[in-house]
């Protein structure tokens, strides 16, 4: 059982050094998910550069989906997008709305239906450019990866359109976030007193 023991240890020594070298090479990329609270809050956000352009002849490949399920009936994404790619950033949703609208999965319709654009009036963290995207209503087991819609409507301008939206991001990259409503009427907790002095009804 030593051997064995010992195999196993050298084999998780050697996939965290691959996994550390990985964080280290792919600045400038979306993690696969982020739930952080707060678009401050989110650290930086890099998984693998963009697979460079095959040669002319050969198929193109799209990216790995980056994978973002909802998991209530809406939702919300920010997106942290560095003043100097605005323009890139911007591009690439006008073709994101077009590939929901005009695709002929009435799922991704439906996407598009429920998926609003905002750009905020004051800036993000670090100076950075905050778009957001709501969700509402979600699509529930829809993904709502960037890269994956894209590569579905857009297979031969994957890779440029890929690149353009990854390296737009800026240090706080992207937050995704759960959505639960709240009651529309307040819980009234039995042992304290209302400040008008009347019992509270039942």
């Amino acid at each position: 059982m030593r051997p064995l023991i010992a195999a196993a240890l050298i084999a998780a020594t050697a996939c965290l050094a691959e996994a550390r070298q990985a964080r280290e090479a792919g600045q400038g990329a979306v993690q696969p998910q982020q739930t952080s609270p707060l678009p401050g809050a989110t650290p930086p956000t890099p998984t693998a550069p963009p697979a460079p352009a095959p040669p002319p002849g050969q198929s193109v490949v799209s990216p790995p989906p980056l994978g973002r399920v909802f998991a209530s009936d809406q939702g919300m994404i920010f997106n942290a997008i560095r003043p100097d790619k605005v323009m890139d950033f911007e591009t690439v949703i006008v073709r994101l709305r077009a590939a929901l609208a005009n695709s002929k999965d009435p799922v991704r319709n439906q996407q598009g239906w429920g998926w609003k654009i905002y750009k905020a009036a004051e800036p993000g963290p670090n100076g950075s450019v905050l778009y957001v995207f709501v969700m509402d209503p979600v699509v529930k087991g829809a993904d709502y990866g960037v890269a994956k819609i894209l590569a579905e409507a857009y297979p031969t301008e994957i890779m440029e359109l890929y690149r353009m939206y990854t390296t737009s991001f800026a240090a706080a990259g992207q937050t995704l976030l759960n959505l639960q409503p709240i009651a529309s009427e307040p819980q009234v907790n039995p042992g304290v007193q209302p400040l008008d002095g009347r019992t509270p009804s039942r």
